[in-house]
């Protein structure tokens, strides 16, 4: 399952696409897209860096 977040300066129009195996659906009501913006801030705010993650990358490369 692949879930996509557009979100803009308008978050009424936001829209959440969440792509299953058995097709497409598109999420627009207001409890759904709270529900998705603060799973999305939850996963932003566990991620590290980029720089992290490229050194992190760079290690393991290595060590293979």
């Amino acid at each position: 399952m692949a879930v996509a977040v557009a979100a803009g300066p308008v978050p009424p129009l936001d829209t959440v696409q969440i792509d299953h195996m058995h097709g497409i659906d598109f999420l627009h009501a207001e409890a759904q897209l709270n529900y998705y913006r603060a799973l999305l801030s939850t996963v932003e705010a566990s991620a590290i860096s980029p720089e992290k993650s490229r050194d992190f990358i760079h290690r393991i490369a290595r060590e293979l």
